[in-house]
């Protein structure tokens, strides 16, 4: 038995579905279904024994507590987080309760559970901490790919709640002796995620003849990891890592967000050609983001080099794959996109 928190978003979903598609070993799955968590994305699992939803906040100790007591899980894989850049400028305190606070809460549950635990238990046992190439700062054009051992210097709200979080976990490790891995990886994307990020958001405003909103020049660099290349790596540091540790996962897909949006106009294009013309048409730049990061690029060597995992999906693969599920599950997209998303996306593009 495995315990995943957040296994209602879009990372933590994919990962839920990918580890059962390949182990019947059971999960656990904590989400606290705020805007970002939807049970749609696991409607695959109803009725699958080995699939144990529980509503709850990463936050709550007793029923934290609660569920380690009964389930007894040889692993934590912690994706529960707020994530988007965005809500963080506008709302920080959400930020900084759940991915600190909330970390905070799971460490000293799994350390109380892994203390309780016999030596081979203890020796079994891992908490994967599921993190972000945020949390390392922006990168000049010429500036080597982020490592390991790259200094943090987080910029926005999000990302230092994420460097404050990497830190508790690397701390539980060298003073407690909590058996904990790390993995740091770049922009995630593909099935279930949710509107407010680019890519989803690109092909939602385009499919309703929005306009696509690009911040300033369009020219900030992101290294692009299709989702289940991110779920198969996390799988492969639970196997094979060494507690302590932290792996980047990363694409090996350096593309400015300009070329992106292009990239998905040009396959919409392809895939359902809008009559009025190119969905370029739609491109609006719009006022950059307050302390936007200029690069993000990730070095994947060690997790290639000590575990043996690379992705399988190139970009154009992995792009391509991502259009046409969101052209097939126009459902999924229009449940999504309620009063409440319809007024963040006022709140943080008006006056742009």
């Amino acid at each position: 038995m495995i315990l995943v928190t957040g296994g209602a978003g879009f990372i933590g979903a994919n990962f839920v579905l990918d580890w059962l598609s390949v182990s019947d070993e059971p999960v656990v799955n904590l989400d606290a279904l705020t805007y970002a968590g939807n049970l749609e994305n696991l409607a695959s699992l109803k009725g699958d024994p080995r699939h144990i939803f529980v509503q709850g906040d990463i936050c709550d100790r007793e029923l934290v507590d609660r569920l380690f007591a009964e389930h007894q899980p040889r692993a934590i894989v912690h994706f529960a987080a707020e994530s988007h850049v965005d809500r963080s400028i506008h709302g920080p305190g959400d930020f900084v309760r759940t991915n600190v606070n909330g970390t905070f809460t799971l460490l000293e549950a799994a350390r109380g559970h892994w203390m309780s635990l016999e030596e081979a238990g203890k020796a079994a046992f891992r908490f994967h901490h599921v993190s972000t190439d945020e949390v390392y700062g922006s990168l000049g054009p010429n500036a080597p790919a982020f490592s390991e051992t790259k200094t943090y210097e987080p910029n926005s709200p999000y990302s230092a709640s994420k460097a404050a979080s990497d830190h508790l976990v690397r701390a539980w490790h060298h003073t407690y002796g909590l058996p904990v891995t790390t993995s740091n990886c770049s922009n995630n994307y593909g099935p279930y995620h949710f509107p407010e990020k680019l890519i989803p958001l690109m092909i939602a405003n385009a499919l309703a003849g929005k306009p696509l909103p690009v911040y300033g020049d369009g020219q900030q660099i992101r290294d692009w990891l299709y989702v289940t290349d991110h779920c198969s790596a996390i799988r492969a540091v639970l196997a094979k890592g060494t507690p302590g540790e932290v792996y980047n996962v990363g694409g090996w897909n350096e593309k400015p967000n300009i070329e992106i949006v292009h990239t998905l106009c040009a396959l919409l294009d392809e895939l359902k050609p809008d009559p009025a013309g190119s969905y370029s048409r739609l491109i609006t730049y719009v006022t950059d983001r307050p302390g936007h990061d200029r690069r993000y690029a990730i070095d994947a060597r060690k997790i290639e080099r000590e575990l043996g995992w690379r992705p399988a999906e190139t970009f154009e693969t992995g792009i391509r794959k991502t259009v046409a599920w969101y052209l097939v599950n126009q459902a999924w997209v229009g449940h999504i996109l309620s009063g409440a998303y319809r007024e963040w996306v006022d709140t943080n593009y008006a006056g742009r």
